[in-house]
């Protein structure tokens, strides 16, 4: 049934609110990182005022010796070297788990299953002692080898394997000579790329918004992410930091945002894309 002048202008002016609600705390944020310390609570919060985004830039890269700089570069580091990992394990996992039949494979998955579940929290002191004794703690590894291991990653790469990897493209790379790890970068991976992308994102951004794993893991400040960064800013008394912090988390989403439009093209690519010769 073709939809109504009325039911098309409603769905509009819904996802019109629906835009507007996720949009408006990215405006403040940029709104309230161009003015001053004192323009924060003179002027209208969702409005500018005199712009200072300049200044408070400078200020945002010399404060405390230009440590911003070092947080973001370490970020950053986590946030690739992470999500990378964790999606190549998890592509391997879940295209394993979907075209090899083994002994177990059911309670293989069943377990990653249930370890999906488990909220991250509880993990924190098992890895603070684990870390402890294998001698990385507040080491860069400390942050990125948890941040390698998506159980939700290993069911979406299973998942889309089942449905976008078919058995006789991979049957006939066989008998053209090719082997399994040919197979898996040449065809399986082009195929569940979309799916890889996706999970490459989700993991990104979980580790660059990861508060809870760097804070019981590190504690020489120049391993630090943002986020660990801007929380210790944010606690010192008399709002000395206010601006800055604001500063500095308007830049911390700029790479984000930059991620998911460079990124987004990936999603639409066609599925027959792995359909190469061998």
């Amino acid at each position: 049934m073709k939809p109504t002048v009325r039911s098309r202008t409603l769905t509009t002016a819904f996802m019109f609110l629906v835009a507007v609600y996720i949009l408006l705390p990215i405006w403040w944020l940029l709104v309230s990182a161009t003015k001053s310390g004192g323009d924060l609570f003179d002027t209208p919060a969702l409005w500018f005022g005199d712009l200072n985004l300049g200044t408070n830039l400078a200020r945002l890269m010399e404060q405390d010796g230009g440590v911003y700089p070092r947080w973001m570069l370490n970020t950053v580091v986590y946030s690739v070297g992470g999500a990378l990992g964790a999606t190549v394990i998890s592509a391997m996992a879940g295209y394993a788990l979907s075209k090899y039949p083994f002994r177990g494979r059911g309670a293989v998955f069943a377990t990653i299953m249930f370890a999906v579940l488990i909220p991250i929290p509880l993990l924190g002191l098992p890895l603070y002692l684990l870390l402890t004794q294998i001698g990385l703690l507040n080491t860069m590894w400390a942050v990125l080898l948890p941040s390698m291991v998506s159980p939700f990653g290993v069911y979406l790469a299973r998942v889309y394997a089942d449905a976008a990897v078919p058995g006789e493209l991979l049957e006939a790379g066989r008998l053209d000579g090719a082997g399994e790890l040919r197979i898996f970068f040449t065809v399986a991976i082009r195929l569940m790329a979309p799916a890889l992308v996706t999970l490459f994102l989700f993991q990104f951004v979980a580790i660059w918004n990861n508060f809870f794993l760097p804070m019981i893991v590190l504690n020489d400040e120049s391993l630090w992410p943002i986020t660990l960064g801007l929380v210790k800013w944010n606690s010192l008394r008399y709002g000395f930091y206010r601006d800055m912090v604001i500063t500095g988390a308007f830049v911390s989403v700029i790479p984000v945002i930059l991620a998911f439009i460079g990124l987004q093209r990936f999603w639409k690519a066609d599925l027959a894309a792995g359909g190469v010769k061998l």
